[in-house]
């Protein structure tokens, strides 16, 4: 499969967010992470910055929130059109997989390292990809999990769709995600604050990884 890159808008210069988008336009999509201060120790945007991004690339809002259910509307009027939702943070996947599809967009689960594949399998035929940390949620700029890689591998042999991987992302890691089956790679800090490449070099190498 092709590597696709979703240079993730947390390592961006949210002062001149709009020049730092304008420079990954080489890239496959947009990944915002979107963060409450609760599921995770962070807190970042919400849909009134990504309503006024203006892009070509498809943008994928991370909600790394409790309760995303509560919030699939704000974010898919801001202009979302794809919509991730951790399996930790509902009671009812199915539920909630269903309810993002009636706003015609697509939808992704994703599993934080330690768990594990089960907590979605039954589900997977319904999504449009998964995504599969690579490090805890929370703060870029973390180290690559290698112990995830065994779950990228056994996803692959039973979901044809995107995997994507966030965490960690460099030339090495990329490498080692995308030859256990990764096809879709986030990448920050890697991407925005590379001291030897630009942004759009960066994203152009790690396609081509």
């Amino acid at each position: 499969m092709r590597i696709k890159i979703a240079p993730s808008i947390l390592s961006a210069n949210f002062a001149h967010l709009q020049d730092d988008v304008d420079k990954i336009s080489n890239a496959d999509v947009l990944h915002i992470d979107v963060m409450d201060g609760h599921f995770v120790n962070n807190i970042t945007i919400g849909p009134v910055v990504i309503k006024d991004i203006k892009t070509n690339l498809l943008k994928e809002s991370h909600l790394m929130i409790q309760n995303p259910g509560k919030y699939i509307k704000p974010f898919v009027e801001a202009g979302s059109q794809r919509i991730i939702f951790h399996a930790e943070t509902v009671k009812d996947t199915e539920a909630l997989i269903e309810e993002i599809k009636k706003h015609n967009v697509e939808v992704g689960v994703s599993l934080n390292p330690d768990s594990p594949l089960s907590m979605i399998k039954p589900y997977l035929e319904k999504l449009d990809m998964v995504l599969l940390m690579t490090v805890f949620p929370g703060f870029g700029g973390q180290k690559f999990i290698d112990s995830v890689v065994p779950k990228i591998k056994e996803l692959r042999g039973i979901f044809e769709k995107d995997i994507e991987v966030d965490g960690g992302i460099n030339f090495e890691t990329a490498k080692i995600a995308a030859e256990a089956g990764a096809n879709l790679l986030v990448a920050g800090s890697f991407v925005f604050k590379n001291k030897e490449h630009l942004p759009a070099k960066v994203v152009e190498m790690l396609k081509n990884i």
